[in-house]
This record gives C-alpha cells, structure tokens and sequence, in this order.
C-alpha cells in the first residue's frame, strides 16, 4: 500500500527500527516522521520510504488534523500511537 499523509508506520531500519511514527508529510522517496518523543513535531525524522513499513490509516482527530494542515501537539501524537499499541499513557513524558 502507498504511505501518505496522516499514516501510521514502523521503523524497519536504523537506530529506530520498531518504533511507530505518524507521517507528518511525503517529499518524493522520503517520509517525515514524528512520534511525539523521541521525534517530535518541529524536527521530525526524514527517512527513505523503503525504511518504513504501512501499520494503519488510523482514523481519529490526530489522522484527520495532519490531513488537514492543522497544528498538532507531541502530547497528541504520543496519546495516538499510545492507544493505537493498547497502552496506557502513565509511561509518556510530557
């Protein structure tokens, strides 16, 4: 499936293999990915498409603000991906 926009991915190479990340804009082969902690939103992770696999299209308001060019907050991305891995939040910073 092609990643877009608002995409929910896994790191499947470097430093942050098995990590998920929303995809926060596409340019060309590459991604730009943030995860609300170790890769927020003003400097997210560039990385080559083929490095990041498709997880899900999350549905949700964090989905439907990254589509829409809205401003999104780490502490959103955190909680998104959070409940998407059936975690709780106690373990979160910020």
């Amino acid at each position: 499936m092609e990643i877009t926009r608002a995409h929910l991915v896994e790191a499947t190479a470097g430093r942050e293999k098995g990590k998920l990340f929303y995809v926060l804009e596409t340019e060309g082969e590459y991604l730009l990915l943030a995860d609300g902690k170790s890769r927020r939103v003003e400097a997210p992770k560039r990385k080559k498409r083929r490095h990041a696999r498709f997880i899900a299209d999350p549905g949700g308001r964090v989905a439907e603000k990254i589509r829409e060019n809205e401003r999104i907050t780490n502490s959103e991305l955190r909680k998104a991906i959070a409940s998407f891995n059936g975690a709780d939040n106690s373990d979160q910073e910020g």
